[in-house]
């Protein structure tokens, strides 16, 4: 019947087809298996207004089912319903073809035709047609394409504003939200602001407000509002009208908890901008954001501590909300809501950065715990933003001891074992701000998170890895702590780091010039090299130039080997064994007190003899467990001899009057321990590889006492040479040459030439020879000093 010639049939065809289709989703369906929509796209254009009418009310009400959208691509009706949107038309026309297009434009290659075919502009027109239906249709569908970019920039130039604040006047709800819900997508572009502000709609949505019947439309309001906020133009505008004044007043006395949170949102969002955030201190946005925080809602909580967060780069806004808003801030930290309690901590975070008196105010209001055990939270934002309050507090004295006292080493781990680079930087950082404490230092040792650490050195992340190397330089500080990074394999990182162009820093350099400045040993088996700072103390051991890419072994691994034929590891100790024994069992796990013993025997008062007699036996055997265990701790042997050479060196060479007097005599010395001078020609003849075999053999192991040798080659009397110097402060360096070489440099000011008196001259470098004339410096560079090292 739709292809028949007479009007009258196809007008009544298309009503029954209507009809049909109104009863529901499946008619629809039937519909277009038996293809009525090809029939009717011919119809739309009819010359006949009712049949025409007739037909797009069924392409209007089949529009809704998904199948049905399309085929209607397919055919691409967009062109034809625009054309049926001119004014002359009739008014359900109007309706239907609107509806059709509304459901259309779900799709985004029907916006695209709409717009391209100048749908925009007969929409605009029809917002202001009598009929409801025909507004709300239209509205949807705007509604809809503004959602893309490129229409919502075009719609501001088709004066939209004026038609939808009428809209916002409708006596129908949903023509309202729609309304708003438009108006909130299309005033994210400046220019839809300032042509709101200029057309009094700024007015109209506080009007909104205002009004407790419309309490339906606040929160799209405050969304639209909020948009208007970011703008700095449009927020002068509503601050001399009295809007923003009397917005925060309507904000402060509102208890519905969805218009608290668009509210504290719309001013986070606006805080972006430095003027923004001025003209909402001079309104005293805090107070209104201090209240938010007393709320009983957790989403209202986090929305203002976020807007507080954003706040906080104005400096009055940070001061005045550091006065009030801290106390509440650490309650909430103690939440069982992981975001209410990621959002506080943001908040303390920004309001503690660089403000001495609101990092006080964190600790006064008790905060530090709190902190330190948000450190386990659950999400990675509350952590990060946990370890950077704690490190903004770190920078007064009394708050870094408090958290050290806390166990803020033993709470880094975790953050450390972290898969989220801004958590492994941020706790990467904070072990370099609190590790200058050796205590702490220890702390972390102990806890298992220098082995973290150490591996965050291999991350990708650039910000990551500079502050892991940063972290690596402050806790080398100490000998225990250097040696522990060091068997982890700190040192190997480092030097593949900076044998990198790009992921090297000067971070890198210094972490490793740390690392081995505190680990002297591996430094001169690496390096060869010891400078006059780097001061040789008990424990240090030569074992030779290790290999690239060869594992550095302890002096207790060394000393555990079979006795071998390769080179003997010279070590020095200079301490007596009891002072060695008393600070490994001080670096050693304490054991169980005697004063817990006493206890348990104090407990045993009232028991049976057999019982109380049974306690003691357990008591003495675990107290014997603790002998036996301090026993078995390795100890490295003192140097006897050594210590009496320091003596004798303190007593004989140090009240000399002049540097060079002490370098000769000190030679000279050194010399008449290890073999006396030796003829250049007979240094072959010189046997001191047997007489070093010979003491492996005594002490049935490959480590040597320094003391022990009394025919020593070169490199054992440079070594000598510099651990007694360093003892009696005579700065030299130990240098390693090739060939079982080494020698001494030491820097000396030469004599004034006669006549000239009160010449400052600069130090010149002298090598000191130990071999062949005891005492006797030779200048560097000359060929004498290149001659010592290479025979």
């Amino acid at each position: 019947m739709l292809s028949s010639p007479e009007t009258e049939v196809l007008t009544k065809a298309c009503d029954a087809l209507y009809k049909f289709a109104s009863k529901g989703d499946e008619n629809k369906v039937t519909l277009l298996g038996l293809g009525a929509l090809e029939h009717l796209y011919k119809l739309i254009s009819h010359e006949d207004p009712i049949v025409r009418r007739n037909a797009i009310m069924v392409f209007g009400i089949m529009a809704s089912n998904h199948n049905v959208k399309k085929l209607l691509r397919e055919l691409d009706v967009t062109n034809p319903l625009i054309s049926q949107l001119a004014p002359e038309e009739d008014v359900v026309i109007h309706e239907f073809a609107t509806l059709c297009l509304a459901h259309m434009a779900v799709e985004c290659t029907t916006k695209v035709k709409i717009f391209e075919q100048g749908g925009l502009e007969p929409l605009i027109r029809l917002l202001g047609s009598p009929d409801p239906d025909v507004q709300k249709n239209s509205l949807e569908c705007i509604y809809l394409l503004v959602q893309d970019f490129q229409n919502r920039a075009a719609i501001s130039e088709l004066n939209v504003i004026p038609p939808l604040l009428e809209l916002l006047e409708s006596e129908y709800p949903v023509i309202q939200l729609l309304a708003l819900q438009t108006l909130e997508v299309i005033s994210k572009d400046r220019e839809t602001r300032i042509i709101l502000g200029e057309k009094n709609g700024l007015d109209c949505l506080l009007k909104i407000l205002e009004t407790n019947e419309l309490s339906d439309l606040h929160i799209k309001t405050l969304a639209v509002l909020g948009n208007c906020l970011e703008d700095v133009h449009t927020l002068q505008l509503i601050q001399q009208t009295g809007g923003l004044k009397k917005l925060l007043s309507l904000l402060g006395v509102s208890t519905v908890p969805d218009i608290q949170k668009n509210a504290a949102k719309a001013i986070t969002k606006a805080a972006c901008d430095s003027e923004i955030r001025k003209i909402l201190n001079e309104e005293e946005v805090e107070k209104c954001l201090l209240n938010l925080l007393k709320t009983g809602n957790d989403e209202v909580k986090v929305a203002a501590s976020q807007a507080i967060s954003a706040m906080c780069k104005n400096v009055e806004s940070k001061c005045a909300l550091g006065l009030q808003g801290i106390p509440q801030l650490v309650q909430l930290l103690s939440s069982d809501n992981e975001e209410v309690k990621e959002a506080a901590v943001t908040a303390l975070a920004s309001l503690t950065e660089a403000s001495h008196s609101n990092a006080s105010a964190v600790a006064e209001a008790e905060g530090i715990e709190p902190l330190v055990n948000t450190l386990s939270a659950q999400r990675d934002g509350a952590i990060a933003n946990a370890v950077t309050a704690l490190t903004n507090l770190a920078l007064q004295e009394s708050s870094r001891v408090s958290i050290q006292s806390h166990g803020i080493m033993s709470a880094l781990v975790e953050p450390l074992h972290s898969t989220n680079s801004q958590v492994q930087s941020k706790a990467a950082f904070a072990v370099a701000v609190f590790g200058c404490d050796a205590v702490a230092r220890t702390e972390l040792r102990n806890a298992g998170g220098l082995g973290p650490l150490v591996e965050l050195l291999h991350s990708k992340n650039e910000e990551v890895r500079r502050n892991a190397c940063w972290a690596v330089t402050v806790c080398a500080s100490d000998e225990p702590t250097a040696v522990e990074l060091c068997r982890l394999g700190a040192l190997d990182i480092l030097e593949e780091i900076n044998l990198s162009i790009k992921r090297k820093n000067k971070f890198s350099e210094a972490a490793l010039e740390k690392l081995l400045d505190n680990n002297l040993s591996q430094k001169y088996s690496r390096l060869g090299y010891l400078s006059s700072s780097n001061i040789i103390t008990d424990g240090f051991y030569d074992c030779g130039q290790i290999k690239p890419g060869a594992k550095f072994l302890s002096l207790e691994e060394l000393s555990m080997q079979e006795l071998t034929d390769r080179r003997a590891i010279i070590f020095i100790n200079a301490k007596p064994q009891e002072d060695l024994a008393v600070e490994k069992a001080q670096d050693s796990p304490p054991p169980i007190s005697k004063i817990g013993s006493k206890e348990k025997a104090r407990k045993g008062k009232g028991k049976t003899e057999e019982e109380k007699a049974k306690e003691v036996t357990d008591i003495t055997s675990k107290d014997q467990e603790e002998i036996n265990l301090e026993n078995s701790l390795w100890l490295p042997p003192s140097d006897i001899i050594l210590m009496d050479y320091i003596n004798d060196a303190s007593k004989t060479i140090l009240p000399l009057t002049t540097t060079r007097e002490q370098v000769v005599a000190l030679a000279q010395f050194v010399a008449d321990r290890m073999g006396g001078s030796i003829e250049r020609d007979k240094l072959h003849d010189f046997s001191w590889e047997l007489h070093i075999s010979e003491i492996e053999f005594e002490l049935k192991c490959n480590v040597v006492p320094i003391g022990k040798i009394k025919k020593g080659t070169f490199y054992h009397r440079a070594l000598l040479f510099k651990v007694i110097a360093d003892r009696i402060g005579i700065g030299c360096s130990l240098v390693r040459g090739k060939y079982n070489r080494a020698w001494n440099e030491v820097k000396l000011v030469d004599d004034f030439p006669k006549g000239i008196a009160g010449l400052l001259l600069p130090p010149q470098e002298y090598i000191v020879d130990l071999m062949f004339e005891p005492g006797f410096l030779i200048k560097q560079g000359s060929a004498k000093a290149d001659q010592y090292k290479r025979i």
